[in-house]
Formats: structure tokens, C-alpha cells, sequence
């Protein structure tokens, strides 16, 4: 006889299946079980954090850094709303989006202080 066997002479377990636990006729859903859409993590967010990734490697053109922002401002409202989830995906991708800005805004005032496009390459010459 292994361990898992019951001793012999016992009654076999109920029949399973169905939604319900054990006891719970066939059809019944258990108490807790079902009964809405399952949240889904918003699109929103999503394209946020990538936007915002890709604007922090291209600091010069932070128009993917003000897209990362307004999708992720757009997602947090969103998921506040209990409509969807991701509210870390919409936070890092509004942070990400911010920065971005911030960096590429850095970079064209760097870039025109140091007169980089005026002259061109024999100019010194």
C-alpha cells in the first residue's frame, strides 16, 4: 500500500468538476469566483514606457518625451479610474517622459551655445 492510497474498505472522494468547490452543484461559480472582466493593463501605459525609453535615447528630439508624458498622464487617469492596471508602467514611463524632456532641452541649449551650427567644417581655416 503506498501513502497516498486510502485504507481499504473507504468510501471513494465525491465526483469533481464543474465551477463550484467540493458540495457546490454543477454550474454554481464558487463564492468569489468570476463575475466581472478581468482588468487588463492599459495599452496607455505601455506605449508611455516605451516612448519614454526611446526619447531617453534619442535626448535631441524630445517629441517622444512629451508623447512618453501625455500617454502616461493619460494612463494614470485611466487606471485610477479602476478601468484598467500598469499604474507602475504609467508612472515610470511619465518619469522616463519628463526626463527626456528635461535632458533634450539640456542638449539644444548645450548644442546652440556652443554655436555648433553656424560655420562648417574648413571654417577655422
Amino acid at each position: 500500500m503506498s501513502y497516498n492510497e486510502p485504507p481499504y474498505g473507504t468510501p471513494p472522494p465525491p465526483p469533481g468538476g464543474g465551477y463550484g468547490g467540493p458540495g457546490q452543484p454543477y454550474g454554481q461559480p464558487a463564492f468569489g469566483a468570476g463575475g466581472g472582466q478581468p482588468t487588463q493593463t492599459s495599452v496607455l501605459a505601455i506605449v508611455s514606457l516605451v516612448t519614454g525609453i526611446l526619447g531617453l535615447l534619442c535626448c535631441t528630439y524630445f517629441v517622444l518625451g512629451i508623447a512618453a508624458t501625455v500617454t502616461g498622464f493619460l494612463a494614470k487617469k485611466e487606471i485610477d479610474e479602476g478601468k484598467k492596471t500598469g499604474k507602475g508602467l504609467a508612472i515610470a514611463g511619465l518619469s522616463l517622459g519628463i526626463a527626456s524632456i528635461v535632458i533634450g532641452v539640456i542638449v539644444w541649449i548645450l548644442i546652440i551655445a556652443t554655436d555648433s551650427f553656424s560655420g562648417s567644417l574648413y571654417s577655422d581655416f
